[in-house]
C-alpha cells in the first residue's frame, strides 16, 4: 500500500507530543519483539513488523529486531500517535540498519507505514505533496519552528481510547456526498493558508484552520455509515472558543480524528487562554505545544 493522499496538506509539528523509540537488530533475537507504552498489541505489532520488513529489505538484513516505543501523550485518542510513532520508528530502525537516508527519503519511507507520519519527519511548518506516485509524495519544511510564535494547546477531554479508528473513517470517506466538493476546494484552501502563513496573518490563518476542521468532520459525519468522533465536551469547547473570540481573545480550534481539541493562539495571548481553560472542569489535561523540529536522534535509549 502506497498510502498516497487524495490531496496535499499543511501541518505543524508539535513540541510536546513526543514518541521515543529504540530499535536494535541482532542475532540474539529469534523473533521480532515490539512493545509500545509497555503494552504488546497484536494489530500494532504486526503493523510495526511489516515496516521493519521494508527496512530490512532495503538494508539487505535478515536479523530480527527489538522495538520499544514510548509516548508522552495518550495514544489512540486522535492526537496522531501513529504519525509520531511511525516517524520515530522509521528514523530509529533505518539508523539501526545502517541506512543513510535523507529527510526526503525518510518521509517517503515513513508514509508507507502511516501516511501522516511523513509530515513528522520535516521541521516546523510542513507541506505534504499529494503526488501521483510513491517518489513524489513526501513532506518538506516550509518554515523552521522559530518562524512564528504561535501555540497549540491540546485540551484532553477523555483519557480513554477513541471508539472509532482513523483508518475506518479513511476507508469510507468517499461515500460522503460532500467529499467531491472538499476535493474541489482543497487546493485553493492550501494556497490561501500558505499565503497567510507567509504573511503571519493570524486571524485569516486561524479561520482556515477552524473551517477545515469543521469541513473534515462534516465529511466524516455524512459518510456511510456516519462516524462521530466528538464527545459532548468537544462541542462545549468549540462553542466556548467562539465566545472567547467575540470577547476579544484571538483563539481558534482544530480537531483531529478524535475527541480532544487543539486551541491555537499567538504566544502573546497564551496566558489569557490558560486562565479561560482553567475554568473548564471538563478538561482533564492540557498539553502546551510550540512549533517543533521533526524526527531526530536522541541519547535517551529505552533499553
Amino acid at each position: 500500500m502506497l498510502r498516497l493522499p487524495t490531496n496535499g496538506s499543511i501541518s505543524m509539528n508539535l513540541s510536546n507530543l513526543l514518541t521515543t523509540t529504540t530499535v536494535e537488530f541482532s542475532e540474539k533475537y529469534d523473533k521480532d519483539s515490539v512493545v509500545i507504552d509497555t503494552i504488546t498489541e497484536r494489530c500494532e505489532q504486526d503493523r510495526v513488523i511489516r515496516h521493519l520488513d521494508r527496512i530490512r529489505k532495503m538494508a539487505g538484513l535478515k536479523l530480527k529486531a527489538k522495538v520499544v516505543s514510548k509516548n508522552n501523550f495518550p495514544a489512540k485518542t486522535g492526537l496522531s500517535s501513529s504519525a509520531s510513532g511511525f516517524a520515530a520508528l522509521t528514523m530509529s530502525a533505518s539508523v539501526a540498519a545502517n541506512l543513510k537516508l535523507d529527510k526526503k527519503e525518510l518521509s517517503r519511507l515513513s508514509r508507507l507505514a502511516s501516511g501522516s507520519s511523513c509530515r513528522s519527519i520535516a521541521d516546523g511548518f510542513v507541506e505534504w505533496f499529494e503526488g501521483d506516485c510513491s517518489n513524489n509524495s513526501y513532506a518538506v519544511s516550509l518554515y523552521p519552528p522559530s518562524y512564528w510564535d504561535i501555540v497549540d494547546v491540546v485540551t484532553v477531554v477523555e483519557q480513554g481510547k477513541k471508539e472509532v479508528a482513523t483508518t475506518n473513517a479513511q476507508k469510507i470517506v468517499g461515500t460522503s456526498p460532500f467529499f467531491p466538493q472538499r476535493l474541489a476546494r482543497i487546493n485553493n484552501k492550501i494556497i490561501r493558508l500558505k499565503k497567510f502563513l507567509r504573511e503571519k496573518n493570524f486571524n485569516k490563518f486561524g479561520e482556515i484552520i477552524e473551517e477545515e476542521a469543521l469541513e473534515l468532520h462534516a465529511v466524516i459525519l455524512t459518510s456511510k455509515p456516519p462516524l462521530l468522533f466528538w464527545s459532548p465536551e468537544t462541542v462545549h469547547i468549540m462553542k466556548l472558543v467562539r465566545n472567547w473570540r467575540r470577547q476579544g481573545l484571538p483563539v481558534f480550534f482544530s480537531i483531529n480524528t478524535g475527541h480532544d481539541v487543539h486551541l491555537i493562539c499567538e504566544k502573546k495571548n497564551l496566558a489569557k487562554l490558560l486562565i479561560k481553560i482553567k475554568q473548564i472542569p471538563e478538561i482533564k489535561r492540557t498539553i502546551i505545544n510550540q512549533p517543533s523540529i521533526g524526527v531526530r536522534l536522541t541519547s535517551n535509549q529505552l533499553f
